[in-house]
């Protein structure tokens, strides 16, 4: 019987456009395709698993005889963001989507939440996170009101100078704008945006923390725990599920944190889930339209993947999956609605193509079995 589940997410890491992607403005939009354009892309090991052998999958070498039971997942909900995505893994399908603000957010809003913080506010439309510190950074500094944004998915973000507003300052300001931030607010995420520098070379820092709603219900990450299993969280899980069922949580800043700190989990003796997310592939390179970072990020994640896999032990599983897309090589910044990768290893699972499977819930589903919950 499988003791502990290795559930590995590369935010982002979409392989081909789902049916519905149209529906999302996300027509043609495969991220694998666009990374593998950038001809550095080697993933040996994910393509040992089974990864070129996914249904749809043409970019990726097939092998005759892969290691890993693989599919390609369609997502149910009504979203392409990670919250929605990450929730969607632990069984809540969320068939409605969450609010957006393409125009930016009511003014009443924000005059209760400048209120509350003591502070006023710039911007407040979509942008990119990188343009928006370029573009009023220095109004930041020089008056210390938060720059407040968003993007096409449910967000609210707020970036600050580390200068102007030390990290655990802007932490407590994107608390208080989460428990404002209900009902028709009830934006997926509260981000927090630190940055550094000065103008024009500012610099968002790796101290980024999201600040998620509490599920509606109960997610694997609940049922697990309460049955006496061990639910750790590496990466941003804690903040996506904002700590619900986690007995355990590691942040992180970036992926070789987040590898690392899964490689100790590995070596250290526990029962249950080990839930991890990977975020670069997403935060440094999906939105910012960088295909070789993209394809160096995965690179790396393939390696480790190589030295990784010989020390999981006789009663260990591994998955290998992703939330979304966010193709690089596409006309937008945001995210794209995509099927993900689901590859499952380990000594005692039979290789298998499973072909296309609909909702992501399929893994709360398998994580039960695997573990006997």
């Amino acid at each position: 019987m499988t003791r502990r589940v290795f559930l590995i997410v590369l935010d982002s890491f979409g392989i081909g456009a789902a049916p519905d992607a149209a529906a999302f403005g996300d027509s043609g939009a495969n991220t694998l395709r666009g990374v593998n354009g950038t001809g550095i892309l080697s993933l040996s090991n994910m393509a040992s698993l089974g990864l070129g052998c996914i249904d749809g999958v043409s970019d990726i070498e097939k092998t005759e005889n892969p290691l890993a039971k693989h599919a390609r997942l369609q997502e149910r909900s009504m979203g392409k963001d990670t919250t929605t995505g990450h929730w969607e893994m632990g069984g809540i399908i969320s068939s409605a989507p969450m609010p957006t603000f393409p125009n930016g957010f009511p003014r009443e809003l924000l005059d209760k939440f400048e209120a509350a913080v003591g502070r006023g506010t710039l911007c407040n439309l979509p942008y990119s996170g990188t343009d928006v510190i370029r573009d009023y950074g220095e109004e930041h500094i020089k008056t210390g009101k938060l720059i407040v944004y968003t993007s096409a998915d449910s967000v609210f973000q707020i970036a600050a100078h580390e200068e102007i507003v030390p990290v655990d300052e802007l932490y407590e300001i994107c608390r208080t704008a989460r428990k404002m931030l209900v009902g028709e607010y009830g934006v997926g995420r509260v981000i927090a945006r630190p940055f550094v520098g000065q103008a024009p070379d500012f610099k968002r820092t790796e101290n980024r923390r999201d600040f998620s709603l509490v599920p509606p219900s109960d997610t694997m990450l609940n049922k697990l725990s309460r049955e006496g299993f061990d639910v750790i969280g590496v990466g941003k899980i804690g903040d996506i599920f904002a700590m619900s069922g986690l007995t355990e949580t590691y942040p992180t800043h970036n992926n070789g944190e987040g590898m690392e700190k899964t490689s100790e989990l590995i070596s250290r003796d526990f029962g249950g889930l080990c839930f991890v997310n990977l975020v670069d592939f997403d935060m440094k390179y999906g939105h910012r339209q960088d295909a070789n970072g993209y394809a160096t990020a995965l690179n790396e994640f393939d390696k480790w993947l190589g030295e990784t896999l010989p020390k999981l032990r006789e009663d260990d599983v591994l998955i290998i999956t992703a939330d979304h897309g966010c193709d690089p090589t596409d006309n937008s910044t945001d995210h794209t609605r995509e099927y993900v990768p689901f590859l499952m290893y380990g000594a005692e699972i039979e290789p298998e193509n499973l072909g296309t499977i609909l909702g992501f819930d399929y893994i709360a589903k398998t994580v039960y079995k695997l573990l006997n919950a």
